[in-house]
């Protein structure tokens, strides 16, 4: 196991390092000059070309692509994004609490999809075909298309505005998450219980089922049997939807002024802080791959047989 965990973890450096390449290559493609948009951002009335030139200078931007990319490179391993244009601080000071809050959030809706998740697939399982397999299907067909601001919308004036239950805004307290977290939690969950459902439904026709019934097991055993076996193929989805959620809650961060990646990525696009948005892309990016390689890994612990040739 650990000779496959360290080729798991070797294999995903080529691409890290393929990411970070990309990641400073699109943002240099910009049809704004970086150098003119630090001088947009500190609010100087005229802008000169010897300015941005002066500019260009002090920030290494005169130098070759391929020395200031490998200069980048060695500064992000070390959590140096450089300077926000805006507000001239460390990028990391500002990413890296938004980044914590986030997660938070993430983790949170992930634990609250999962079991929502597994609850409702092995009931749809278990009555394939009955009114409540159909019945749930269709209702979470209908909330998975719903948008997930006019989700929020619905949940803020029911629960906040005409019950005044739970708060709109902020991370203060407890009650602070229930409402993000049912929105990300209803958005997903209709998926990913499909994932659990199908899985079983396909390993009841197996032949192991077919087999422990006939030896008397219990049919409690058998369904848990069937559980085991199907979460395989619902680990990597899980995990992955780790990363998924970190990279989409930009709408109901800002819905509910929740002061994470989401609504630090847009207040750095509309300001066009360069530096924060290629750190942002690139820890994105980076949390991608290392959840992608830890649910290889995590599948790999529970069937041996993914780890043979390694």
């Amino acid at each position: 196991m650990a000779r496959y965990i360290a080729n798991r973890l070797l294999l995903s450096l080529p691409l890290l390092l393929f990411i970070s390449f990309i990641t400073f290559v699109l943002i240099n493609l910009s049809p704004l000059d970086p150098a003119e948009a630090v001088l947009q951002a500190q609010g100087v009335p005229a802008i000169t070309d010897e300015l941005i030139a002066q500019t260009r200078a002090q920030l290494g931007m005169d130098q070759p692509f391929m020395k200031r990319y490998l200069n980048w490179l060695a500064a992000s391993v070390q959590l140096n994004f450089g300077n926000s244009y805006v507000t001239g601080t460390p990028v990391w000071t500002l990413l890296g609490p938004a980044f914590l809050n986030t997660l938070k959030l993430t983790f949170v809706s992930v634990i609250a999809i999962i079991v929502l998740s597994i609850m409702l697939g092995v009931v749809c399982a278990l009555r394939e075909g009955k009114w409540i397999d159909k019945s749930v299907r269709g209702v979470s067909f209908f909330l998975t298309a719903m948008p997930s601001y006019g989700l929020a919308a619905l949940m803020i004036w029911y629960f906040s505005v005409k019950l005044d239950l739970l708060p709109t805004s902020g991370m203060d307290s407890y009650p602070h998450y229930i409402l993000p977290v049912s929105v990300i939690a209803i958005s997903y969950s209709g998926i990913y219980f499909r994932i659990v459902r199908g899985s079983m439904v396909s390993q009841r026709e197996e032949d192991y089922v077919l087999y422990a019934r006939a030896c008397g097991l219990p049919e409690k055993k058998i369904t848990m049997h069937i559980l085991r076996n199907s979460l395989q193929v619902a680990v990597s989805v899980f995990c992955m939807a780790i990363p998924i959620i970190l990279g989409s809650t930009v709408v109901v961060e800002n819905i509910f002024a929740w002061p994470g990646l989401g609504t630090l990525s847009v207040k750095s696009i509309l300001s066009r802080d360069f530096p924060m948005i290629q750190a942002y892309v690139l820890v994105l990016a980076v949390a991608f791959v290392l959840f992608n390689t830890v649910s290889d890994i995590i599948n790999a612990a529970m069937n041996p047989k993914l780890r043979k040739d390694y």
